[in-house]
């Protein structure tokens, strides 16, 4: 049951209390949830004193072996899924079926990763001068820290977690102060799949600044893999250049959403209904700005607004609602000042249905006459917010969706499949979701350009972020 989450720190294998101690809050009542240890840095450093001693004996335990771990930890999650959905709800706020989507995927993860494991290839061939074999191999990097947000606390967890464990790293958690107990609840998954003590370290805290810093600078510390904010992002980079310290950085990102000329309305809409919907918007891949061409921007307009009508709003944990809590007060405020900004500016702003006036709920807004350029276009909004931007030409979206610092995910509507990957391909983004409102998965790579990040996450590619690569030369 999820009343049974830890709630302790995680360390060596052992659940240890703290001096001080956090509460969680369920964002849709703003009752306290439950109270949590908040480590100091003396705990961080603790936590990374166990991944280096617990490092040595995992990254030589045979790749078999670690496979086996994440595939009982997926079949585990799998059982227990409407636990983790639960506490997902109850801390983050988001609605039910947002809460089981999230929570199934990310057991995929380990799943994924348990069958990559076994296949990290290496290298063996003649160097053209004939004098020697090149053998090219592998090995896991060492203690690898992790910092995750609050929006998709059991994904971002596993995602980061399962690579790392499945190349031989060691870890050291750090999710979000505001959804803490589904990470903890994840590593209390992990250890019940038969991971070593050690191998996975877990420390919740206030005092995330100071507290990363110190292990940043750790010696110990081989790797930092982080998803957050491109402002934090560039904190964290600046600390991490002092070392040398290789980086996995998922940042922010601020996705367009192309309807091209000759797009099927219907199925567009269908698919922002997902692309901005899902997770209440609280998404980094979310939809932010939709460009409409023109012949069609009324249509696409009223079907959205009618679609996001259709929306029951309330509590998660009541599975009848489509639309839950923001994940804080802070959070809801932060999205009605962008709301009041774009209507200073000049745009149109229309509030599809009501929320309730307990809890940090946000109503969809549907915004019109939105110039580019202008604060929703600019800024991620992380909320249920439509703004919409009329425009007269393919060449015309496709110049908007690229003028930003971001690049991480877009998504293109076009009359056929054809003409969206010809449009995809002239997009600077990472990803780019075609006639569909939703890319993500385990087996693809999810990573950005420009500002949204460092590195990939998933498909083929995820595991080689916790992997160095070493070069052999041998003599013929």
């Amino acid at each position: 049951m999820w009343q049974d989450t830890p709630t302790r720190l995680l360390i060596g294998g052992d659940w240890i209390d703290t001096a001080e101690h956090l509460q969680v809050i369920n964002p849709a009542s703003l009752t306290p949830l439950a109270t949590i240890g908040d480590a100091s840095v003396t705990d961080g450093l603790q936590a990374v004193a166990a991944a280096h001693e617990a490092f040595p004996a995992w990254a030589a335990t045979p790749t078999r072996q670690r496979a086996e771990i994440l595939r009982r930890a997926f079949d585990i999650m799998t059982v227990e899924i409407e636990d983790c959905a639960r506490i997902i709800v109850l801390e983050n706020g988001k609605a039910w079926s947002d809460a089981l989507g999230e929570a199934t995927y990310a057991a995929e993860f380990f799943r994924w990763f348990a069958e990559e494991a076994v296949r990290v290839e290496g290298g063996f061939r003649p160097a053209p001068a004939g004098d020697k074999m090149i053998i090219t191999t592998h090995q896991p990097m060492g203690v690898a820290y992790m910092i995750t947000p609050w929006n998709f606390p059991a994904a971002m967890a596993t995602r980061k977690l399962a690579p790392a464990l499945a190349a031989g790293c060691t870890a050291v958690l750090k999710p979000a102060a505001e959804t803490p107990l589904t990470a903890l609840w994840v590593a209390d998954v992990l250890q019940r799949a038969g991971l070593p003590d050690g191998v996975v370290n877990v420390v919740t805290t206030s005092a995330s600044g100071p507290v990363s810093a110190a292990i940043l600078a750790d010696p110990r510390v081989a790797t930092l893999s982080f998803t957050g904010s491109t402002y934090v992002g560039k904190i964290l980079l600046e600390q991490t250049a002092k070392r040398i310290l290789p980086s996995s950085m998922e940042l922010g990102g601020n996705a367009p959403f192309l309807v091209l000329e000759g797009a099927d309305v219907e199925q567009a809409v269908a698919g922002a209904m997902i692309a901005k919907m899902r997770n209440g918007g609280a998404a980094c891949t979310a939809a932010n700005r939709f460009y409409v061409h023109e012949s069609l921007v009324a249509s696409f307009t009223d079907s959205f607004t009618a679609a996001l009508r259709g929306l029951k709003i309330g509590p998660g944990i009541d599975r009848g609602n489509h639309l839950g809590a923001m994940v804080s007060l802070a959070e809801r405020d932060k999205i009605v000042a962008l709301v009041d900004q774009a209507t200073q500016e000049g745009a149109v702003v229309h509030e599809v249905s009501n929320a309730p006036d307990e809890g940090a709920f946000v109503a969809p807004h549907v915004v019109t006459d939105v110039r580019h350029g202008s604060v929703l276009t600019r800024n991620e909004v992380f909320g249920p917010v439509v703004p919409i931007v009329s425009v007269s030409s393919q060449a015309e979206a496709i110049n908007m969706a690229n003028d930003t610092e971001y690049g991480l995910i877009s998504y293109v509507y076009a009359a056929d499949k054809g003409a969206g990957i010809s449009v995809a391909r002239q997009l600077q983004s990472g990803m780019v979701a075609v006639n569909r409102g939703l890319a993500s998965d385990p087996a693809a790579p999810f990573g950005g350009m420009k500002e949204s990040g460092l590195g990939r996450e998933g498909g083929f590619a995820g595991i080689h972020e916790f992997l160095q690569t070493q070069y052999l030369a041998v003599e013929l």
